[in-house]
C-alpha cells in the first residue's frame, strides 16, 4: 500500500530563535527532519508531503524538498494564516499560526492515501517509523476513518534545558482512551513533576505528534476547526492542536485509535540550549553506525 509521510514544517520556532526546521544539525550538514525521510524512507513510504509557510517556501524547497525528488514523489502544502473558513475573517492582531491541526488541512488537496504526520523538528528513531508502516500496512485499502499513534515513554521526551508540554495520553488494551494536554513538564530529582508539582509516571506514553491517519480525517478536521473558531478567532494565542481533534473524536466513540509505544529516545531542539545535545546525539547514531556520515550518499539504498 503507497504510504505517505507529512511533516509539520510551518511553525515559527519562537523559543528556539529561528526557522530549526533547516538547521544544520547533522554531521554533514543535515537538518533534523533528513533524518526522519531517510528512517521513512528505509520503512517503505514512498510519497512526502512538506507542510510549510510561503514565506521561506523557496528557501526550503532549494535547500530540503529538492534533495528527495529523486527518491520519492515530493510535494508542498502551504498552512497560511488567512486560510479560514466561509464566514471567518483573519483578526488584524492574529500573528500566531492556528497550530497543527490547522496545518492538516493544507494537505487535503494532495493527500489522498493513508499517511504518517510528524513534527519536522523532531527526532523519532529509525524502529519508530518501521512500527508506523506496519501500522498502515495493516489497515486495508477503504478510505474509512482511521487512526493510529506512536506513542514514547514520557521521561525520553523531556529537556533539559526549560520545561515541556505534552499530550499525556491514557492507554487501555493499546486503545487510546484519552489525550490530556499537560503544561510545564520537568524532571526533579526521580521525579517528573507538571507545573502545579503534580507527579506523573515517567513511563507514561507522551503524544510526540506521530499519528497513522487515514485522509478521511481531514473532514473531521474541518468541521472541528469551524467549531474552534467560533469561540477562540479573537483569541491571538490560541491553537488549535491536532491532538485534540483525535481526542475528542475517541471521546465521542467516532474513532477508535490504536496506540503503540516506541523503544526510540525521542529528541527534539525546543530551546536553542537543546541544539548541541542534538548534534552529539547524531554524531552518536553516526558512530553506532545507525546512520551514514552523509545521509546524502546512501538515500539511493532506501528506495
Amino acid at each position: 500500500m503507497k504510504k505517505t509521510l507529512v511533516l509539520l514544517a510551518a511553525g515559527m520556532g519562537s523559543r528556539y530563535g529561528g526557522l530549526k526546521q533547516i538547521d544544520q544539525l547533522g554531521p554533514s550538514g543535515e537538518a533534523l527532519l533528513e533524518y526522519s525521510i531517510f528512517d521513512a524512507l528505509r520503512a517503505g513510504f514512498q510519497k512526502i508531503v512538506f507542510i510549510i509557510r510561503r514565506d521561506f517556501a523557496k528557501e526550503f524547497e532549494e535547500k530540503i524538498g529538492s534533495k528527495f525528488a529523486e527518491f520519492a514523489e515530493v510535494d508542498y502544502c502551504y498552512q497560511e494564516l488567512d486560510e479560514l473558513p466561509a464566514g471567518f475573517q483573519l483578526p488584524e492582531e492574529r500573528t500566531k499560526p492556528w497550530g497543527t491541526g490547522h496545518a492538516l488541512l493544507a494537505t487535503k488537496e494532495v493527500v489522498h492515501e493513508p499517511f504518517l504526520i510528524i513534527n519536522a523538528d523532531d527526532f523519532y528513531g529509525p524502529e519508530s517509523f518501521v512500527m508506523a508502516a506496519k501500522m498502515l500496512d495493516s489497515w486495508d485499502q477503504g478510505q474509512e476513518l482511521k487512526a493510529g499513534m506512536i506513542g514514547f515513554k514520557l521521561d525520553q521526551t523531556l529537556s533539559d534545558n526549560g520545561t515541556v508540554s505534552r499530550g499525556i495520553c491514557e492507554v487501555k488494551n493499546d486503545q487510546l482512551v484519552q489525550v490530556v494536554e499537560t503544561h510545564g513538564i520537568h524532571a526533579s530529582d526521580s521525579d517528573v513533576l507538571t507545573e502545579d508539582g503534580s507527579s506523573l509516571a515517567s513511563d507514561a506514553t507522551a503524544s510526540m505528534n506521530m499519528w497513522c491517519l487515514t485522509p478521511s480525517i481531514i473532514r473531521e478536521f474541518e468541521q472541528s476547526f469551524i467549531s474552534f473558531l467560533k469561540e477562540n478567532i479573537n483569541v491571538p494565542k490560541s491553537e488549535f492542536y491536532l491532538p485534540f481533534v483525535i481526542d475528542d473524536l475517541v471521546f465521542k466513540n467516532k474513532l477508535a485509535c490504536e496506540v503503540a509505544q516506541s523503544p526510540c529516545q525521542w529528541f527534539g531542539i525546543t530551546y536553542k540550549e537543546d541544539k548541541q545535545l542534538v548534534i552529539n546525539s547524531l554524531q552518536q547514531a553516526v558512530k553506532d553506525e545507525v546512520y551514514p556520515k552523509t545521509l546524502a550518499d546512501e538515500f539511493t539504498c532506501t528506495i
